[in-house]
């Protein structure tokens, strides 16, 4: 089922017509009308709304999401940025943090601080906090900054598990080089990543369901720096 048939079928579920929808939104009759027709399509921040409005997951609101954010990925290939670069930025994510690196000496107070570093590059990804958090991964190249990506996101649910999530983040790959897969599942755990943008200046949100209950999530945005 495509997004505007999912989100006709949840939005008439509630008995909700489009204007009271819009209404709940923030936003005009005409945006959601467009959305249900195929002629635009909301934001990742409206897709949240969206996702906790209905009580659904992102997943199940956007049963196609999938094969549309393959193809933006495909059409939207960078040529700017060599590829030896995003090879390093995913195997410097599986050697830190999702690999179970070990930590490096702390650069801010009760920091946590993680590098890789292979000839003339260099990644450092460096987070404050645990349950709730917020950090900073940095690529390097001859000691001179040029790409970044800030998150922050918290653990909503005791059903969280931090080991699921560093399989998750293991699996980055270079057509998506930010966190983990477009959905992954093991078990009773589900994992959904939406990005809206490219390499150079990208958003981005992801998610972990237990069952039908929300455990986790991080927003997360970045790009190329000069």
């Amino acid at each position: 089922m495509s997004f505007q048939e999912q989100l006709q079928t949840l939005r008439k579920a509630k008995g909700l017509s489009q204007e009271k929808l819009a209404e709940f939104l923030g936003i005009s009759r005409q945006a959601v009308a467009k959305w249900e027709v195929g002629q635009s399509y909301p934001d990742i921040a409206r897709l949240i709304e969206l996702s906790d409005f209905f009580k659904v997951s992102i997943d199940k609101l956007v049963n196609d999401y999938e094969e549309n954010c393959r193809l933006y990925i495909e059409e939207n290939k960078t040529n700017y940025i060599n590829e030896s670069i995003i090879e390093f930025l995913c195997k410097a994510k599986k050697s830190t943090y999702a690999g179970n690196g070990l930590e490096c000496k702390p650069s801010r107070p009760n920091s946590h601080d993680l590098e890789y570093v292979e000839n003339n590059l260099k990644y450092i990804d460096t987070y404050l906090g645990g349950e709730i958090f917020s950090g900073q991964e940095g690529l390097w190249q001859d000691d001179i900054p040029f790409w970044s990506m800030n998150y922050t996101g918290r653990v909503l649910d005791e059903r969280f598990s931090g080991s699921f999530l560093k399989e998750v983040l293991s699996l980055v790959t270079k057509d998506n080089p930010y966190r983990g897969p477009i959905i992954y599942q093991n078990g009773q755990y589900k994992y959904h990543c939406i990005i809206n943008g490219e390499f150079k200046w990208f958003q981005g949100y992801e998610e972990i369901y237990f069952d039908d209950i929300k455990v986790y999530e991080c927003y997360f945005h970045g790009g190329l720096i000069k």
